[in-house]
C-alpha cells in the first residue's frame, strides 16, 4: 500500500480503493475528479434517454355535450402525441347502467377522433360502474400524419387534403368561376347587352 501511494503521488494521481473486501484490498491509480465527472455525465445521459411514459386518464359521460367532448378529446390527442398512454373512462350513473351500448358509442367516437396518433391497446370493457378503454401512441400513424401535413403532394386529393370535385375541376378548365350558373340549352340565343331597350 505505501508503495502504491508513492507511485500515485509521483504520477500526480489519486489512489482509490475499489474492492475493500478483498484480501489484500484492491486499489486503482486514477484521476478521481475526472472519474467522478465522467460517471455523472453517463448517469445524466442515461436519464435523458430513458422515456418517462405514464398513463393519463380522461373521464367522459354517456350524455356528454359536443363542446366538452371536443375539449376532452383534444387533450387526449395531446397526451398521446407527448408519448403517454391514455385510459379513457366512461362513467355511468343510475339507470344509465342499463344502456352500456351508449357508453361504447362515445368511446368508439374518441378512438375514431384520435386514430391518426393512437391505436386501441385495450378495447372497451365494463369495470363496475365504468367502461374503460386504453389508448397507446402509434408512432407510425403519427409519422404518416406528419408527412401528409408537410407534403400535401403525397395525398391523392386536393392540395388541402379535400377530395377533388368534378364540377370544380371542369370550372377551372374552362375558366369560369361561378359553379351555380346553369348551362344554356342547345340552340338558345342570347341577346347582347344593351339591345333589349332598343327592341322595346
Amino acid at each position: 500500500m505505501p508503495e502504491a501511494l508513492t507511485i500515485a503521488r509521483d504520477l500526480d494521481l489519486d489512489l482509490v480503493e475499489v474492492a475493500d473486501k478483498a484480501n489484500p484490498p484492491v486499489c486503482r491509480i486514477m484521476d478521481f475528479g475526472k472519474y467522478k465527472y465522467e460517471t455523472a455525465q453517463r448517469a445524466k445521459e442515461s436519464r435523458r434517454k430513458s422515456t418517462n411514459v405514464s398513463i393519463k386518464e380522461m373521464k367522459y359521460r354517456p350524455k356528454i355535450g359536443v363542446g366538452d367532448f371536443d375539449t376532452k378529446t383534444r387533450k387526449v390527442a395531446e397526451f398521446l402525441s407527448e408519448g403517454h398512454k391514455v385510459k379513457v373512462t366512461l362513467m355511468f350513473r343510475g339507470r344509465e347502467m342499463a344502456h352500456p351500448e351508449l357508453g361504447k358509442v362515445v368511446l368508439d367516437k374518441v378512438a375514431d377522433a384520435v386514430n391518426e396518433v393512437a391505436k386501441v391497446e385495450a378495447y372497451p370493457r365494463l369495470d363496475g360502474r365504468n367502461m374503460v378503454m386504453v389508448l397507446a401512441p402509434d408512432k407510425r400513424a403519427q409519422q404518416a400524419a406528419q408527412r401528409r401535413v408537410t407534403d400535401p403532394a403525397e395525398s391523392p386529393d386536393g392540395a388541402d387534403g379535400s377530395p377533388l370535385d368534378g364540377a370544380a375541376v371542369a370550372a377551372s378548365v374552362d375558366g369560369s368561376t361561378d359553379a351555380g350558373v346553369a348551362a344554356e340549352p342547345p340552340g338558345a340565343t342570347v341577346d347582347p347587352p344593351g339591345d333589349t331597350a332598343a327592341a322595346s
